[in-house]
């Protein structure tokens, strides 16, 4: 289990002792009671402030979160502060919430939680009931990035516990918080890279065949000329983590028109594709570098006829896609190296794009769900892909 995932069961353990009431003896067949009310009422106002958190520290999801956490704790007031002040408030007024990033700079400092006492609380509000606080850091990797502030009549052990393990499971949050957004940047920088991989290689040899028809065939020309805007309007987009597994076959039957008036008769081309999946969700610009890596596999490095395959199947809860080109065998050796994105062997152009397509379907789907190579002499090579039809997290 991760390091985050002990932080969220201690954390939730040792909150729900401090919670929940003492459980009552009640007949074996009589099923609820206060206990079990008691856990889902906790339960559920966790779940309640964990979207919010998972947005990471910043104003907004402090002020949308700092309600239920009240509710979880229960005391008067409660505030979430960073190194450049408050961030949220929720309980009675006074003075207490000018005064909590004070209060909080020494918890910034040390990194340990620290009590209020009722004479550093300072308030002239009348009627004011508060008679202490806690206050715990928030941390995410072990960097203090905040704190949490409760206050109350009373400052017991209990409070003080409490309060300690509720910014403990707050700082599970903004750690996953965190993950989240450094897999949407590692995911962001394959895609550029990616893209890198595949626009000089392509561009070039595009502009080329269009150019060459320029004089001798100007309608091909201009045909071609709008086909690669198509292809390229959908590449270079502004990347989403997701396409439709009919937009990504657009893409390839339009990098294979562009492919096919290069090549000429030395490309054959089938497409077969289930109608069943083709609104399938798949990670954006999956598929064109499967079919590009197979083009040059198949025809350009081997300088002959070659035929590239795609296959995409409804299996159920699956869709299962397959590239398949009759070109230059891949050695077993060199298998992985090309799903790790090593450099090509010296006679080899291959390798476009596998490496990214592999880590990102690793990363979304599990490790199940990485690219299968298969390749023997005088065979080809297949590329083999499976989707799985369950929702996206």
């Amino acid at each position: 289990m991760s390091t985050t995932g002990w932080v969220l069961l201690c954390a939730f353990s040792t909150l729900l002792g401090f919670l929940l009431p003492r459980p009552r003896r009640r007949h074996p067949d009589r099923p609820g009671g206060p206990t079990d009310e008691a856990t889902f009422l906790t339960l559920h106002i966790a779940a309640m402030a964990a979207p919010s958190l998972r947005a990471g520290l910043t104003r907004d999801s402090a002020r949308k979160a700092v309600r239920h956490l009240r509710a979880l704790l229960g005391t008067s007031a409660i505030a979430v502060t960073d190194s450049g002040g408050l961030l949220a408030w929720d309980g009675v007024a006074g003075c207490h919430r000018d005064h909590a990033p004070e209060h909080a700079r020494a918890v910034l400092a040390s990194a340990r939680p620290r009590t209020v006492a009722g004479d550093e609380l300072a308030c002239d509000t009348p009627g004011c009931a508060i008679g202490g606080g806690v206050v715990v850091p928030l941390t995410v990797d072990g960097r203090v990035v905040g704190a949490l502030a409760a206050y109350d009549t009373v400052v017991s052990a209990a409070l003080v516990r409490t309060v300690t393990e509720v910014g403990r499971w707050v700082s599970g949050q903004l750690e996953m918080a965190e993950v989240d957004s450094s897999r949407r940047r590692t995911m962001a920088a394959e895609m550029r890279v990616l893209r890198a991989q595949m626009s000089p290689h392509f561009v070039y040899n595009a502009l080329t065949t269009i150019a060459s028809f320029v004089r001798t065939d100007p309608d091909r020309a201009r045909e071609l000329l709008v086909e690669f805007a198509d292809f390229n309007r959908y590449a270079l987009r502004r990347a989403r983590d997701f396409a439709t597994l009919a937009e990504e076959v657009h893409c390839v039957d339009r990098y294979l028109l562009l492919e096919r008036a290069r090549f000429g008769d030395r490309l054959r081309v089938t497409l077969r594709v289930a109608p069943e999946v083709l609104s399938l969700p798949v990670p954006f610009l999956c598929l064109q570098p499967l079919v590009e890596n197979a083009v040059k596999r198949g025809v350009a490095a081997v300088g002959r006829r070659g035929e590239v395959r795609v296959v995409v199947s409804d299996a159920g809860p699956e869709a299962h896609i397959s590239v398949e080109d009759d070109g230059l065998a891949v050695p077993s050796e060199r298998t992985r190296p090309l799903l790790d994105g090593g450099p090509p062997h010296e006679d080899e152009e291959g390798g476009i794009g596998l490496a990214g397509v592999d880590v990102r379907f690793r990363q979304i789907y599990g490790e199940d769900y990485g690219l299968v190579v298969e390749s023997a002499p005088n065979a080809g090579t297949t590329v083999r892909l499976r989707v799985p039809k369950l929702p996206r997290q």
